[in-house]
């Protein structure tokens, strides 16, 4: 399923001789699924949602660690999107990783805080029912963002009545209630997720106030399947921002302070999608309705020693949007192919994308505040032939479109632009046998720049002349790998893979512009490989190495990328069954980072480890949850940069600012299904 592909024609005069192919339908079982003959690549793969279930999660966010080799961090307030890291990227808030819900795009473009930014905070994890991930541009339906790879996330159809709460030290507690019925010939459920929680931070009470909740009815209309999903997320919470080593060792604040306790934010979104699918057809309708404010500050005295360099960044948009693809199985002498034909469309009507100077939270002067539209249009194919019963030939090409028009509160950086992108597939799977496959991938991608980098001309912060930036910035990757399936045992995959481009950009959020860099590559190795002993005892194991340069020679610059992960490692066991004792035991480690472009700051490795156990009765589940076992003192992420404290000279101090592990904590569970 991670693999029916997407929608238009090989060509006409085949469509005309085709005779029509019907292939049975796959019961999606996540790891345990085979997906031979299925996926693109080696680094494809589906999560169903009793793997979910299983795992432990500190934030909702950390579903993303299900794709094999995706480190998922906070450097900020549990409210905020999360820092992402994958195949040699610090992805910030979503950069270079594309993600869906049900058809609907999570990434934020032309954001207030950062191009990408994906927040998932909105997400009843209870309420997936899979993820399906992709690394690397090698698949036609893959569009903005996904250099690094996507993951699409769907909801179940169907659920059952059932209540969740678990609570937690620091004043934890997770309240979701679930409520099912069939009506009308089809099946509704409504599911809603109250969470609070105090942090372990001194000095701040982070004071989460989260509540999410989605109602949906799906039912037949003849051979298509047709569904409505509303869904409504608000939230509130002050944060712990990254502090400054000296500071700690200083004595001004212990490792859970902060130094600026105003930092914190508000942020809802609410959106209906109405889908359609059937007979080869897919299609998706979608509204969004989102607003986000952040108070931060992370140079405290550095550029205003009187009233401080704390800032606020708003943005509120509607988003609207369609998606329609169309597959047509065929088969024209003894060879089967299979076709897909879609279009994107997608409309962001920004009203307010701004950045303030404020002082206690609250607004002293204003840097930019700007409005903007963007739309961007989409078109791909992509066909896949059986050349002999051992080789597969995909291949893939996808149009992109994108129009932006700026309404800047500058007026010398309002204006309008456009910019096209042609993105070519190629994928080539040989079976060596029915338990092994080898692929070959090759594919083009982009990622959109912030819309008010593309129409600058005067930085607001320093009034200086800024440089435009290329709305569109194109990537090119390849991949090798090989696939090893064993239903009885295993599921194994190895990938080698590159990846280019053309200019690494990067959003400087407290300044509100955007910067072009040099061209870079990447490249490394994945493994990932999957155990079970029998039906209930499993194992897992995730190994990634990347190496990631700038590809233009800089004596004076450097030529190491800020921020790249070079090594994740990921392992588990777990022991589940339908009644009974059930449990989980995980371990993540990230290795270090280099914090400049010279590589002579770098960060410390970082280990943690999580559990969870409990007892399954026919209708009740009791579990607890340790997570942070031993206690560990890690850094959730680090940066070094210059900020200025109170007192220190007035160029300010280059130093190590980092974001903890949080503390070891114990959270209990129970469930009740009726």
């Amino acid at each position: 399923m991670h693999f029916i592909i997407r929608y238009l024609l090989f060509f006409t005069t085949v469509l005309i001789a085709a005779e029509t192919v019907t292939l049975d339908s796959v019961e999606i079982s996540g790891h345990r699924q085979n997906i031979l003959g299925e996926s693109l690549s080696a680094s494809e793969g589906i999560v169903g949602e009793k793997e979910i279930e299983q795992r432990p999660l500190l934030r909702t966010g950390e579903v993303l660690e299900f794709v094999p080799g995706m480190v998922v961090t906070q450097h900020s307030g549990t409210g905020k999107a999360n820092q992402y890291f994958l195949r040699g990227f610090n992805l910030d808030h979503g950069t270079d990783f594309a993600t869906y819900l049900d058809g609907m795009p999570l990434n934020m473009r032309t954001h207030g805080h950062g191009q990408g930014y994906t927040d998932l905070n909105f997400i009843i994890p209870e309420t997936i029912e899979t993820i399906e991930y992709a690394k690397g541009s090698y698949r036609a339906d893959s569009g903005d963002f996904s250099a690094a790879g996507s993951a699409h996330f769907s909801l179940k159809k169907r659920a059952q009545n059932e209540v969740f709460l678990t609570y937690g030290e620091y004043n934890y507690l997770r309240a979701v209630g679930i409520v099912s019925e069939d009506v009308g010939g089809g099946h509704f459920y409504g599911a809603v997720e109250h969470n609070s929680y105090d942090g372990a931070w001194s000095g701040i009470n982070e004071d989460i106030k989260k509540i999410s909740t989605l109602f949906r009815y799906t039912t037949t209309l003849g051979d298509y399947t047709a569904g409505v999903t509303l869904m409504a997320y608000d939230n509130s919470w002050n944060a712990a921002d990254q502090i400054p080593l000296r500071a700690v060792k200083l004595g001004l604040i212990d490792t859970y302070g902060s130094i600026d306790t105003d930092a914190g934010g508000e942020s809802s979104r609410y959106s209906i999608s109405a889908s359609l699918e059937g007979n080869g057809l897919k299609a998706n309708i979608y509204a969004v309705n989102y607003d986000m404010d952040l108070i931060s500050d992370f140079t405290y005295a550095l550029e205003d020693p009187v009233n401080g360099d704390e800032f606020e960044q708003v943005d509120k948009r509607n988003i609207y949007g369609l998606n329609i693809e169309y597959m047509l199985e065929s088969k024209i002498s003894d060879i089967y192919l299979m076709q897909s034909f879609g279009t994107e469309f997608r409309y962001d009507d920004i009203k307010e994308v701004g950045l303030y100077h404020t002082v206690g939270g609250n607004r002293l002067d204003m840097v930019r505040d700007d409005s903007v539209k963007e739309a961007s249009g989409a078109f791909y194919w992509q066909g896949q032939g059986m050349l002999s019963d051992a080789l597969t030939l995909t291949l893939g090409l996808r149009y992109d479109h994108y129009f932006v028009d700026v309404d800047a509160q500058l007026k010398a950086n309002s204006g309008n632009d456009d910019a096209g992108i042609l993105s070519p597939k190629l994928n080539l799977i040989y079976e060596l046998n029915n338990k092994l496959e080898t692929y070959i991938s090759a594919g083009s991608g982009f990622h959109s720049n912030d819309a008010r980098g593309a129409t600058i001309n005067i930085d607001p912060l320093s009034g200086n002349l800024a440089n435009q930036v290329d709305l569109l910035v194109k990537t090119n990757g390849a991949e090798i790998g090989v696939r090893y399936y064993d239903k009885d045992s295993m599921h194994l995959s190895l990938a080698l893979w590159v990846l280019d481009i053309d200019s690494e950009l990067l959003y400087v959020g407290d300044a509100g512009t955007t910067e072009a860099n040099r061209a870079s590559r990447r490249y490394g190795v994945e493994f990932s490989g999957y155990y079970w002993f029998n039906n209930n005892f499993s194992a897992d194991l995730e190994l990634a190495y990347s190496h990631s340069r700038f590809k233009e020679d800089d004596i004076q610059e450097g030529n190491y990328i800020e921020g790249s992960l070079p090594i994740v490692a990921a392992a588990g066991i777990s022991y589940s069954q339908k009644k009974g004792i059930f449990g989980s035991l995980r371990m993540r480690h990230f290795g270090k980072r280099t914090l400049d472009s010279k590589n002579e700051k770098r960060s410390d490795p970082s280990t943690i480890f999580n559990a969870s156990a409990g007892y399954k009765f026919k209708k009740l589940k009791l579990w607890v949850e340790l997570l942070n076992i031993f206690d560990s003192k890690d850094h959730d992420i680090d940066y070094y940069y210059t900020s200025r404290l109170n007192g220190e000279p007035s160029g300010g101090v280059e130093d190590l600012h980092y974001h903890p592990l949080e503390p070891r904590m114990v959270r209990g569970g129970i469930s009740y299904t009726f």
